[in-house]
């Protein structure tokens, strides 16, 4: 279990950060951006799920799993095997998104268009979620091009953005559908 007495350390004034292995790395390299954008991502979907209380439950799994995964990136080296003093995105965690996406879409019509981001609050703040987990993707897969990263955690954020746009279309569902693009409307 963690424990923080104290917030602040000072030992990132230098402009540093420390991983778990020990090493510092500066705060602007691609392995602190990656860790930075999927907390961004993991603040978006507690925003999301204030307005998507149906699906507080498959949310806060994934704001855990997203504490993982930035455990996970802050472990340097190639050794992606889990253990009991090394938190890594396991296979288990990708197949769960793929479940739970398979569900979700069962109950959907099929897409006719594109959709526009947004509809109803809880999908507009989940479609903002997703665009931050995309971005996470593009800064793990830029890190990734440079130094080893863990073939499971490229699955899992790819996968959750895929859940979350599935996700926004069952919200907007519930309430009268999504806003499709029209091509070409205001031409």
């Amino acid at each position: 279990m963690v424990k923080l007495n104290k917030i602040y350390t000072r030992t990132g004034d230098d402009g540093t950060s420390g991983l778990v292995d020990g090493s510092r790395v500066a705060k602007f390299c691609p392995r602190m951006d990656a860790i930075g954008v999927v907390d961004e991502a993991n603040a978006a979907l507690g925003l999301a799920l204030l307005a998507a209380q149906d699906h507080a439950e498959a949310l806060t799994r994934i704001q855990n799993d997203l504490f993982d995964l930035g455990a996970d990136l802050a472990t340097p080296g190639d050794d992606f095997a889990p253990s009991e003093m090394v938190l890594r995105i396991v296979q288990s965690q990708v197949d769960w998104l793929e479940q739970a996406i398979d569900a979700l879409n069962e109950n959907l019509e099929p897409l006719t268009s594109f959709i526009l981001p947004g509809g109803s609050e809880g999908a507009g703040r989940l479609h903002i979620a997703r665009g931050t987990v995309r971005r996470a993707e593009r800064a793990m897969a830029e890190l990734a091009a440079s130094e080893p990263v863990n073939p499971a955690a490229l699955a899992y954020i790819n996968r959750l953005s895929d859940y979350l746009f599935v996700l926004s279309r069952a919200v907007n569902a519930a309430q009268g559908g999504d806003p499709l693009w029209v091509p070409g409307a205001n031409r």
